[in-house]
């Protein structure tokens, strides 16, 4: 009984991760396309929460329950990117300089982790407010981030 009930809390716990979790192995099945366009589609998400927020506490009569899961769902998509930019891109794909890196590398290494750096934190602007300009602001980074990324990889378009 008791294991069942560890079993269960423990898939119940690991489950949510895994929905939107990438391993942390090279298969080579996600592409690098792929997560910018997911990110901008949860900056859309995030977007259009704040728009549902914002009209629905506009209303005569505040629907309380119905803006607590638009909140939910905002903050929800904003941690998906922190997710990304951190486990994805930062851990997985900007690969740290080695050690007789040439000043360029370093400088491109830095202009890398600096703009990952700042979609963490826009994501995390968005979660703390239902102003849409923290959604492009968002929004650039990530425009500035994929920009920067594809011209060192090229290659792998």
């Amino acid at each position: 009984m008791k294991n069942s009930i560890f079993i269960l809390l423990m898939t119940l716990t690991l489950y949510p991760l895994s929905s939107f979790a990438h391993c942390e192995i090279p298969c080579g099945i996600f592409g690098d396309e792929g997560r910018f366009l997911e990110l901008m589609e949860h900056a859309e998400t995030i977007e259009k929460s704040m728009n549902e927020i914002n009209r629905l506490d506009g209303e005569s009569d505040v629907d309380y329950h119905t803006i607590a899961r638009w909140t939910f769902n905002k903050e929800d998509h904003a941690e998906k990117i922190q997710y990304m930019a951190s486990r994805y891109f930062l851990a997985q794909r900007v690969k740290l300089p080695a050690a007789d890196a040439t000043a360029d590398q370093i400088k491109d290494y830095e202009k890398h982790t600096t703009l990952l750096h700042k979609m963490i934190v826009k994501a995390m602007r968005t979660k703390q407010t239902t102003d849409t300009a923290a959604v492009t602001e968002l929004r650039n980074v990530i425009s500035d981030y994929k920009h920067h990324y594809f011209k060192d990889h090229e290659h792998e378009l």
